[in-house]
C-alpha cells in the first residue's frame, strides 16, 4: 500500500505509536531519568550519545526481528498490544457490511487466516497476471500500466494529487519516478563487493518469485537477470535522492501537450482514458529525464520483456501479503540482506501494521478516544506558542540576515498553522469493500480505494483540514506547501512528552521536536517556500548566499562522521534534517530559558542541573541499537542522520551545551567557537 506525500519533512520514520495506558484521563508515566540508562564512565565531551544512552543500549539489545530498536521503538512495541486490543474489541461488535467494526475486524482476521492464505498462494493475483500476459501491442501495454496504477502498483511512476508548489491552494496531478525493485538507484549503479553482493541477492530473490510461480530454476534466473538489466536502465535515468531534494528542479509543470512532447513514447490519451479520470490540465513532472527514458523504453523494449517486468513488479509488491513462500522470499532480501534482521516480526504485528495503514483514521479515531488526554493537547498548544515566540526572538537577533528578509521570515513564522493530536474531521471509509475471505484482495481493494480518494482531488482546492499521518503514528511533520506543523497524538508521550515532567525535560524532548518542525520551514528546502506555501524566492540574494555558507559548515561536519571503514555520513543528503535538529535545539532552549526569566534557577533533579536535563532529554529520544546492514542502508537512503550523529552532531555547536557539560578543547566533540554552525 502506498501513501505518497513527497514534499513533507518529517522527524523520522516510525511505524506505529506508543502510548501509556491512562486511567481517569491521565497518562501513566515512567521515571524521567534513570542513571542505569546512562554510561557515566564515558566522558560526555568525547561521546555524549554514549554518555546519555550507553546503559539503555546495553539493557535493550536488538530483538531478532528488528534492524533498529530505539527508545521510541520500545514504546511502539508496547502500544501494538493496545492497538490490537482496539481491533479485537471492535471486531467483537456485530457490524453491518461497510461499518467500521466490520472493516477493521475482517481486515485483521483475513491477514491472520494463515490456512486460507497458504491455500490461495498466487491465485489472488492470477487475473492480473493473465491480463499482463495478454498484452499484444504497445497500446495494450499502456492500458495495463494504467490498470496497475489504479491498484497503486505504479510500475513506471507514481501518479498522485498534491498541492501545486507555486499555487498552494490548488491540487494538481504529479508524476514521480518509481519502478525499481531495490530501494534506490545507487544499488544498481555502485561498484564494489558490497554492491555486487546485494545485486546478486536481488537476482536470487526475483528468481525465487518466478520459481514459486512455477518456472524452472535456470529459466527463473535468466528472467531475473533480464529484470535487473531492465531496471538498471530505469535506474540510470532516475534522479539521485540528493537531486530529488531540490524543489526548483523538480517543479516542471506541463499540460497534456507538454507531457506528450516530453514523453512521446507513451500514448497518454489511452493512459488517461483507461484511468477513467478527466485529463489533468496541469501535471508536475518531478523527473523529466526519467519520464522521457521510460517512454523510450515503451518503444524500445520488446513486449516479452515488458510482460516479465510487469509480472515481477506486481508479485514483488504483493509478496508480503501472499503465501509463506512469497512472503519468506521477500523477507530474505528486504529484511535480512538489506536490513540485517534475523527473523520476521510475529504475524499479528505485521497484519496489525497493514490494517492500521489501510484503515488509519478509522483506527485513529478509536485510539484517540481511548488513549489521548485533552490535557496533553492543551499543554502542547502552549509549548508551540512559546517556541514560536523564541524563534521570533532568534530571528530578530540574527547578525547575518537583512532587515527586509527578517521581516518576511517573521511573517512566515507567524503564519505557520498548527495541528495537534487528531483531525477535526475523520475520513469516511464506508465505500471500502473488506471481507474475511482474502487478505490479498483486501489489500488490492484498499489500494484502489486510496487511489480514487487521492486522484479525485486533482483540479480541486486544497483541503486545509486534511492530515497526512494518522493519530497513532509516532512522528511529526512540516508541510511546506501548507506552511503547517503537525503533531499526531501518539508522539505526545514519554520519552517525547511528560505530562508531569519538569520544563527542562519537556523542552529538551518534545520542545526540540516542535522547534525541529518549525525550522523545516527555514531549512535548505523549506526556506524556498513563502508564508502561503508557494515556491517563491522571498530572500534577498545576499541573505541566501550567507545562509548557504552557514549551512556548509553542517554539511562538512556530518560528512566527517565515519559510519564504517571508508563509508561516511552524507552531509548533503541529510542537510535539511540536520538544520532542523540544530534549529530545534536552539529555539527550544531559548523558549525554556524564557520560562525561567525573573525566576530562581531550578534545583538539581536526579543530580543534574536544568540545562543538563534539557540536553539529556534530547539525547535520550535517540537511544537505539542498530544493525550494520541497516546503518549502511540508511546512509544510502535516509535523509535523517543516524541516531548517534543526531546527538553528537548538533550539540557541540551550542555554547550552552559546552558550558553545561564542561566540554574542553581536548575533548573529541569540542568545536572552537569560530567553527561552530550558527544558523537559526
Amino acid at each position: 500500500m502506498m501513501n505518497k506525500l513527497l514534499q513533507i519533512s518529517m522527524l523520522g520514520v516510525f511505524i506505529i505509536s506508543a502510548c501509556q495506558q491512562r486511567g481517569d484521563n491521565k497518562m501513566a508515566e515512567l521515571p524521567v531519568f534513570n542513571q542505569n540508562d546512562m554510561d557515566l564512565t564515558v566522558n560526555p565531551g568525547n561521546n555524549f550519545y554514549l554518555y546519555a544512552n550507553g546503559g539503555w543500549m546495553k539493557n535493550n539489545p536488538l530483538p531478532d526481528d528488528k534492524s533498529r530498536f530505539g527508545a521510541f521503538d520500545k514504546l511502539a512495541e508496547d502500544n501494538k498490544e493496545k492497538v490490537k486490543s482496539i481491533i479485537e474489541e471492535v471486531a467483537s461488535i456485530s457490524g453491518k457490511k461497510g461499518a467500521v467494526s466490520q472493516q477493521i475486524g475482517d481486515f485483521f482476521s483475513s491477514g491472520m487466516d494463515i490456512d486460507a492464505i497458504e491455500s490461495a498462494g498466487i491465485k489472488p493475483l492470477q487475473a492480473t497476471i493473465d491480463n499482463i500476459n495478454s498484452i499484444d501491442n504497445k497500446d495494450d501495454l499502456i492500458k495495463v500500466i494504467a490498470q496497475l496504477d489504479k491498484e497503486q502498483a505504479f510500475p513506471l511512476f507514481y501518479l498522485f494529487a498534491e498541492a501545486d508548489m507555486k499555487n498552494s491552494n490548488m491540487m494538481i496531478a504529479n508524476i514521480y519516478q518509481n519502478g525499481l525493485g531495490m530501494p534506490d538507484r545507487d544499488y544498481y549503479t555502485e561498484m564494489g563487493e558490497h554492491a555486487e553482493k546485494i545485486r546478486s541477492a536481488y537476482v536470487d530473490y526475483i528468481a525465487k518469485l518466478w520459481i514459486n510461480m512455477g518456472s524452472k530454476n535456470e529459466v527463473a534466473h535468466k528472467t531475473a537477470q533480464s529484470i535487473l538489466k531492465f531496471e538498471t536502465r530505469m535506474a540510470l535515468a532516475s534522479n539521485t535522492r540528493l537531486q530529488n531534494r531540490d524543489p526548483q528542479s523538480t517543479y516542471n509543470k506541463v499540460d497534456l501537450a507538454g507531457i506528450k512532447e516530453m514523453a512521446s513514447g507513451v500514448n497518454w490519451d489511452i493512459f488517461f482514458t483507461e484511468l477513467n479520470i478527466p485529463v489533468p490540465s496541469d501535471i508536475n513532472i518531478y523527473q523529466p529525464k526519467y519520464l522521457a527514458e521510460v517512454a523510450k523504453m515503451v518503444q524500445d523494449e520488446d513486449l516479452d520483456t515488458w510482460r516479465k517486468y510487469l509480472v515481477t513488479h506486481v508479485v514483488r509488491e504483493m509478496s508480503p501479503y501472499l503465501s509463506s513462500d512469497f512472503e519468506d522470499a521477500n523477507f530474505e532480501f528486504y529484511g535480512k540482506t538489506l536490513s540485517g534482521k534475523l527473523e520476521q516480526e510475529p504475524r499479528w504485528k505485521r497484519v496489525l501494521n497493514t490494517t492500521s495503514g489501510a484503515l488509519g483514521e478509522a483506527i485513529g479515531q478509536l485510539y484517540v478516544a481511548k488513549y489521548f488526554p485533552p490535557e496533553a493537547k492543551m499543554r502542547m498548544e502552549l509549548l508551540v506558542e512559546n517556541l514560536r515566540i523564541a524563534f521570533g526572538q532568534r530571528i530578530n537577533e540574527l547578525d547575518w540576515m537583512s532587515d527586509s528578509t527578517k521581516q518576511k521570515a517573521l511573517d512566515k513564522l507567524s503564519s505557520i498553522s498548527v495541528k495537534i493530536g487528531y483531525p477535526n474531521k475523520w475520513r469516511d471509509y464506508s465505500g471500502l469493500r473488506i471481507s474475511k475471505d482474502s487478505y490479498a484482495e483486501n489489500i488490492i481493494n484498499s489500494n484502489r480505494f486510496d487511489f480514487i480518494y487521492n486522484i479525485s482531488k486533482i483540479g480541486k482546492p486544497v483541503d486545509k483540514e486534511e492530515w497526512h499521518m494518522t493519530p497513532q503514528t509516532v512522528n511529526a511533520y512540516y508541510n511546506p506547501s501548507a506552511n503547517e506543523i503537525v503533531f499526531p497524538a501518539a508522539i505526545l508521550q514519554p520519552p517525547f512528552f511528560y505530562m508531569a515532567g519538569d520544563d527542562a525535560v519537556n523542552y529538551g524532548a518534545i520542545g526540540v521536536v516542535i522547534g525541529h518542525e518549525m525550522t523545516h520551514g527555514f531549512d535548505d528546502q523549506g526556506r524556498q517556500f513563502d508564508k502561503f506555501g508557494n515556491l517563491n524566492e522571498w530572500w534577498q540574494p545576499e541573505d541566501a548566499e550567507k545562509f548557504s555558507a552557514k549551512t556548509k559548515v553542517l554539511v562538512d561536519l556530518f560528512n566527517s562522521f565515519v559510519v564504517k571503514d571508508t563509508i561516511n555520513a552524507n552531509g548533503e543528503l541529510t542537510l535539511g534534517e540536520n538544520i532542523a535538529d540544530l534549529g530545534g535545539l536552539n529555539i527550544s532552549y531559548q523558549a525554556f530559558r524564557n520560562t525561567l526569566k525573573n525566576k530562581v534557577e531550578p534545583a538539581k533533579i536526579d543530580g543534574f542541573s536544568a540545562d543538563q536535563r534539557f540536553f539529556l532529554a534530547f539525547a535520550r529520544i535517540w537511544a537505539q541499537n542498530i544493525r550494520e546492514e541497516e546503518m549502511l542502508r540508511r546512509v544510502k537512503e535516509d535523509v535523517h542522520s543516524l541516531g548517534e550523529h543526531r546527538v553528537n552532531g548538533p550539540l557541540p555547536n551550542m555554547d550552552q551545551f559546552v558550558k553545561a557539560f564542561n566540554i574542553k578543547p581536548n575533548d573529541s566533540l569540542f568545536i572552537s567557537n569560530d567553527n561552530r554552525a550558527k544558523i537559526w
